[in-house]
């Protein structure tokens, strides 16, 4: 098999991506590069000898001879470089979200359809084995019709994931409860079977915005921003980003078209880093303990009770499948490795994805509308609907014949 020739846009935090699609003999390769950062350059051309490193974006959306391109770029520039990509007939892996805003999502929906050009979203939490479990059961009917989701986010390392660099800033990202939660909607879409119809929100700059130790603007982000086990409390934290405006505690309800009701909850300033899903039906309830090896979903379903520690059922959540185990990035539980397997075979043969440029456009239409409500004193916000035009070319599987 004949490896694919992949171009990279950006290779900053991002840049494990490329480093699991960079499979040389084996399907595919990294064969040009670029990013402004020099140092990024420098880590780019060490870590794919041979490929075309350079600065300027150009370099990558006109270089002849490429199969496919990674966009893995600050979200706010998602819009017009996919938008290049695919006006050049390259199939576009675009890391998620879309874009921070729903005009920009809907530019590259349309571009896509009318270039006629593959385009795929890398929301890889869709290929976690915590959010296939989960899934599962409900498909298989464990808790019957699903009628509510609870899903709270403790981001125990937001002060350096989130608060040292261009997320921090509004007009970079709309706000967390759209670059953070965009993520965990759309899994709470894929597991109600429904897109938020309706949306309201609280939140507020509680602890990061009283920090006053901010680097200078143009102060390159220290090399020793992230730590596992310092940064500790929240108010230890220093060098953070010369501008913050987006909130770091956000509280969201959702009703979904199919009314089934949500809600969310995200917190930068917790001690601890996990998610928990809690998913009722009309004949039980399934809640996660941990998202990766070692954790659990339990399912309650047999019965009512008191409060009840032993569930009815009991799953273990799996390790990364061997095409994960087989790379040196394991991101996001072992589903990075899987979600690049998902777009290189898009690429070469098109079909049905387990991802979708329709549900990612939906995930950032409800979390920019939120945003809007938290930052209106919590009024409700209706959520835009997407062309039905355009939602039929994506699922026909991006072919105006299908269907």
């Amino acid at each position: 098999m004949t490896d694919l020739r992949i171009g990279v846009i950006g290779y900053g935090m991002r840049g494990s991506i490329a480093r699991v699609a960079h499979r040389p003999g084996r399907g595919s390769a990294v064969t040009a590069v670029a990013d402004p950062d020099p140092r990024a350059r420098t880590e780019a051309a060490a870590a794919f000898p041979g490929a075309l490193v350079r600065a300027d974006a150009r370099a990558v959306t006109e270089a002849a001879g490429l199969d496919a391109v990674l966009v893995l770029t600050p979200d706010h520039t998602h819009a017009d470089l996919t938008c290049a990509a695919l006006r050049a007939g390259r199939p576009v892996f675009v890391e998620k979200p879309l874009d921070i805003t729903v005009e920009g999502c809907d530019e590259i929906l349309r571009t896509a359809r009318d270039t006629g050009t593959r385009l795929y979203v890398g929301h890889n939490m869709r290929h976690m084995p915590v959010v296939r479990m989960m899934r599962d059961l409900v498909r298989r009917g464990s808790i019957g019709t699903v009628k509510t989701i609870w899903v709270r986010h403790f981001v125990g390392y937001g002060g350096d994931w989130y608060f040292k660099d261009w997320h921090a800033e509004r007009r970079c990202t709309t706000g967390l409860l759209l670059q953070k939660a965009a993520h965990d909607i759309d899994v709470l879409h894929w597991l109600a079977g429904g897109y938020a119809s309706d949306v309201q929100a609280m939140g507020d700059l509680m602890v990061y915005g009283a920090n006053p130790h901010r680097r200078a603007p143009g102060e390159p982000k220290a090399r020793d921003w992230y730590t596992e086990d310092g940064h500790w409390p929240p108010h230890t934290q220093r060098a953070l980003n010369p501008v913050i405006d987006v909130e770091d505690v956000s509280l969201l309800n959702l009703r979904l078209d199919n009314g089934v009701l949500a809600s969310y909850q995200q917190c930068h300033f917790t001690p601890d880093y996990w998610r928990n899903y809690t998913v009722i039906g009309d004949a039980g309830r399934l809640e996660n303990f941990g998202d990766g090896p070692g954790g659990q979903v339990k399912v309650w379903n047999t019965r009512r009770s008191g409060y009840r520690p032993e569930p009815d059922e009991t799953y273990d959540i799996p390790g990364a499948g061997a095409s994960a185990r087989d790379e040196g990035d394991q991101g996001h539980g072992g589903a990075d490795p899987v979600v690049i397997d998902e777009f290189l075979r898009f690429v070469r043969d098109g079909g049905p994805t387990d991802t979708s440029p329709v549900a990612a456009r939906m995930a950032v239409a409800a979390g920019f509308q939120a945003t809007a409500s938290l930052r209106a004193g919590g009024t409700p916000q209706k959520v835009p609907v997407l062309d039905p035009d355009l939602a039929a070319y994506f699922e026909w599987g991006q072919r105006e014949d299908a269907g």
